[in-house]
């Protein structure tokens, strides 16, 4: 485990050098990213299928975890006043009440996590660790979606509707977003860098 904690910074889009007008540049597009992702949506009950928690993790880790959770506050005050940012067009106040309130709080934990993960390694050519990482924040945004919508539904249904469906698309992001990020380390090693 110590050789994760010695690997180099992740910072593909060399962000931590980048001047503060410039990263609000970067925090608008990324809530600009955001919103087109939550448009990714398989229709289910209580809560969609959506790609928001891809973006939400790519987010922290390419972003780093401040401002990664920074850009994902930002786009949950986008929905907060109402602009059609979350699945399915949808925007205001009454999802951070509803069934979705749960998972729509955990978003900035969990990008904040993927990015904190890969700040220690988590990420580029550690495949594996990278997976892990993403897998551990779908996770986690599952229980606090779950623990949250069972004081709706009760426990057992808030499981059955609100993670166990979930775990395969879970899975399957974290593997997609693990094989992104390594070509992304491939790409950034490239001499013809531009960024």
């Amino acid at each position: 485990m110590s050789e994760l904690v010695s690997a180099p910074v992740f910072d593909p889009l060399r962000l931590g050098s980048r001047t503060w007008p410039l990263k609000a540049l970067f925090v608008l597009a990324g809530t600009g990213f955001l919103a087109l992702s939550s448009q990714i949506s398989v229709p289910m009950v209580p809560v969609p299928i959506t790609m928001q928690t891809f973006a939400v993790t790519m987010i922290g880790v390419i972003y780093g975890w401040r401002l990664g959770a920074v850009t994902i506050l930002a786009w949950l005050t986008e929905a907060i006043v109402g602009l059609p940012v979350l699945a399915n067009g949808a925007g205001g106040i009454a999802h951070f009440a509803g069934p979705t309130a749960g998972y729509l709080v955990s978003f900035p934990l969990i990008g904040g996590l993927a990015g904190w993960l890969a700040a220690r390694g988590w990420t580029g050519d550690r495949v594996v660790w990278s997976f892990l990482a993403h897998l551990s924040a779908n996770i986690l945004c599952l229980v606090i979606g779950a623990a949250w919508l069972a004081t709706l539904v009760g426990f057992e249904k808030a499981v059955m509707l609100g993670a166990v469906p979930f775990l395969l698309g879970a899975v399957l992001k974290s593997a997609l977003a693990a094989a992104v990020l390594k070509a992304m380390q491939h790409s950034v090693r490239k001499p013809a860098d531009l960024l």
